[in-house]
């Protein structure tokens, strides 16, 4: 696969949702070009080849293409999972609307790939608005840095979308922590052999919790324990029993994930996991949203490319057979795929710069967060909807060969 940036078009949509004087044209500018050569130049290339490998389960756990591990290095040791976070964390501290676009370019290069920093974004905010100083500095500097990953786990067989209907138990251990047990299923990343520990976040029930959502809590439960000195300790009792078959993204390991006794900790107060899982379901749902944009403008580049060169039929003003982009329904297609994915991005950017005015807060904050609130869940529906709708319009512009 062959992807290139869309720097102009990322530029001018920050240009103009950006908080007033918040836009730096050189510094932005610089950020958004290397993140967009790692997209191009690491990423893309392992995207075909790393569907073909897919992601497998052995003896040893799950592991992925080793197509992915140079890719992956790319990421990390450009401290690219860093831009929003705190310096204090090892992070950068930059704009959370400038972090968004980097994820646009990686989720539209590699999506398979991409999601593993994706989840991870999700497992930080989630730590850094409800986990305890002690549990901040044993996992944000790793999670934020990339040699760790996070996930979120979330859903269970007898659950689905009803998460007041999960059964997963969480019990009290002499030492303060606690010990899991339970099934979770669909758990995107939740193991590989990439990073050297993996830091899940799981909702569980306390012993005495009440029925529905109002007993839900939140924990956290590494793949490998973590000694007092930072250094990874004995594997916990976690792990993947199974991988879900995706179309697109074989990869990716899309777990069952299997607890028997894992050993965690209670982030947050109990029976208040479903105020720290909304934490992770926001930043998925804009990060989400911005996925379907960087599959819509892929598949722009996609279409475009192949109507440029594929001959077929008479044109006006062209000898013999016509490049397909002359022809008027193709143009009307191309020109809806473009325009409906600038339109998501804007949408997208402007809801994590709403994000940015409320984290700096000041007279407009209020306004900020409402407009924060309103935009979430229509960048998440309608940039979805706009992947999906710019896929198949791609795929239309490739029909003129026939496909399957």
């Amino acid at each position: 696969m062959t992807y290139r940036a869309p720097i102009t078009d990322i530029l001018n949509t920050l240009r103009t949702v950006a908080p007033d004087g918040a836009f730096d044209e050189d510094l932005w500018g610089m950020i958004v070009g290397e993140a967009g050569k790692v997209a191009g130049d690491r990423l893309a290339p392992v995207n075909q080849s790393g569907d073909a490998v897919g992601a497998k389960l052995g003896e040893s756990g799950v592991v992925v293409p080793e197509v992915y591990r140079d890719a992956y290095a790319a990421i990390r040791e450009g401290g690219w999972m860093g831009l929003p976070f705190p310096e204090a964390f090892g992070g950068q501290d930059l704009p959370r609307v400038l972090a968004l676009t980097v994820l646009e370019m990686f989720q539209a290069a590699n999506l398979a790939l991409g999601l593993a920093p994706l989840l991870s974004l999700g497992s930080i905010e989630a730590l850094l608005a409800h986990g305890s100083p002690e549990q901040q500095a044993m996992y944000l500097p790793k999670l934020i840095s990339g040699e760790w990953t996070g996930t979120m786990n979330l859903t269970e067989p007898q659950a689905g979308s009803d998460v007041g209907a999960l059964k997963t138990k969480a019990v009290p251990n002499e030492d303060g922590s606690f010990a899991i047990s339970g099934q979770k299923i669909y758990i995107t990343w939740g193991e590989h052999n990439l990073a050297d520990n993996i830091i899940h976040l799981v909702l569980a029930r306390l012993p005495d919790a009440p029925p529905g959502t109002k007993g839900v809590s939140l924990f956290v439960c590494p793949r490998r324990l973590v000694n007092a000195d930072g250094s990874l300790g004995e594997t916990n009792a976690v792990k993947c029993i199974g991988l879900e078959n995706k179309i697109g993204i074989h990869g990716s390991p899309t777990c069952v994930m299997e607890y028997d006794g894992a050993k965690a900790w209670l982030v947050g107060e109990p029976n208040r996991g479903m105020a720290a899982m909304f934490t992770m379901m926001n930043s998925a749902r804009v990060n989400v949203g911005m996925q379907g944009v960087g599959i819509a403008d892929a598949a722009c580049q996609e279409a475009l490319a192949y109507a440029r060169e594929r001959k077929q039929g008479a044109a006006p003003g062209v000898e013999g057979s016509a490049a397909i982009v002359r022809h008027p329904d193709v143009q009307q297609m191309l020109t809806a795929m473009r325009a409906k994915t600038l339109a998501a991005r804007a949408i997208c950017y402007a809801c994590c710069a709403a994000a940015d005015e409320v984290a700096a807060g000041g007279e407009g904050a209020k306004a900020a967060k409402a407009r924060e609130d309103l935009m979430t869940p229509i960048a998440k529906a309608w940039g979805t909807d706009v992947g999906v709708e710019v896929a198949s319009l791609g795929v239309q512009v490739h029909g003129g060969m026939g496909f399957m």
